[in-house]
């Protein structure tokens, strides 16, 4: 009900925007029936183009030709060297990780910096796989990310939510090795609000909507709420999986060396952002917003002048 009601409301305008900006990168044309039916529809690609030249001169300094994406900073003295040579050890190993074991994170990288400069936010979760024992990583796009509008930080955030849309196969896959709970579940229903308008409608392409909510629960009523990890089909509400979102290391304790003090939760998602948001918000703003406007009065003094000419011809 929280991430239904108070999250997802927060930011319902700026979800609308989102749609506009893409269709302007995109340079989707509808149907024009003024002045007159087959007026000219020409859409200038202002926002595409300078999303292009971002994405063309970010992407090199992020990840470098030499493959040397990581690199760990010396701080403090180093009189014998072993502090830089520990500091490269660690730059090869994490640049091996993140370009050969992290199926997709170069691909991701490229989306990521195309679509950053049109939508102005983007998210990246990384997180440890136990079932395939290694680190991985993946593109969220901003609208499958939902925090309150007005939230500071994801670190100070009561709530993150994932929405995930997984095939039916793929769900009975985690069932049946233990990793979601054997629930029963009715066919998928396509969640409108939640999915793509293109998205596929028949019963056996629809997914289901599971929504993977970082959050803070009291389970064991000691008065504290501790960080956990809550799994859900959003349209049955039925509960799939909850697990602790800490490493026991992070827990801290009273005085008394019993009673919880505080917990320090893990944190999967990076946020990048383009422009900070002049109204104090969460979500930053790209050049949909920025160039937006001046884009379409660029689309309407272009087609004024083919109409213009089509009427004197």
């Amino acid at each position: 009900g929280e991430f239904q009601i108070e999250d997802l409301e927060s930011r319902g305008e700026w979800e609308t925007n989102i749609d506009d900006w893409i269709a302007l990168a995109k340079q989707t044309k509808e149907d024009k029936t003024y002045p007159w039916p087959g007026a000219s529809n020409v859409k200038y690609p202002l926002v595409t183009t300078a999303a292009m030249q971002f994405a063309a001169r970010s992407y090199p300094s992020l990840v470098p030709s030499n493959g040397k994406v990581v690199n760990a900073t010396v701080i403090g003295k180093d009189q014998t060297g072993q502090k830089y040579e520990k500091a490269q050890r660690v730059s090869t190993y994490m640049s091996y990780q993140v370009m050969h074991e992290m199926y997709g994170w170069e691909e991701d990288m490229d989306k990521m910096l195309m679509m950053l400069p049109i939508i102005g936010t983007m998210f990246k979760k990384t997180w440890f796989d136990k079932v395939e024992d290694k680190v991985k990583s993946k593109l969220v796009l901003p609208k499958n990310i939902v925090v309150n509008y007005w939230t500071v930080s994801l670190d100070e955030t009561e709530r993150i939510s994932e929405v995930i849309h997984m095939s039916r196969r793929i769900l009975k896959e985690k069932q049946n090795m233990g990793i979601y709970a054997d629930v029963e579940l009715s066919d998928p229903v396509a969640a409108t609000n939640l999915m793509p308008d293109d998205a596929m409608q028949n019963s056996n392409s629809v997914p289901y909507t599971l929504i993977e909510q970082h959050t803070f629960l009291d389970l064991d009523d000691d008065g504290y709420a501790e960080p956990y990890i809550v799994t859900f089909e959003y349209t049955s509400g039925k509960l799939l999986r909850i697990s602790r979102r800490y490493h026991l290391d992070d827990v801290k304790l009273k005085d008394d060396g019993k009673t919880i003090a505080t917990i320090k939760p893990i944190q999967m998602y990076t946020k990048f952002g383009f422009i900070p948001n002049p109204d104090g918000s969460f979500y930053d703003i790209g050049f949909g917003v920025l160039l937006g406007p001046i884009n379409e009065s660029v689309n309407t003094l272009i087609n004024q002048l083919v109409d213009s000419g089509h009427l004197h011809n």
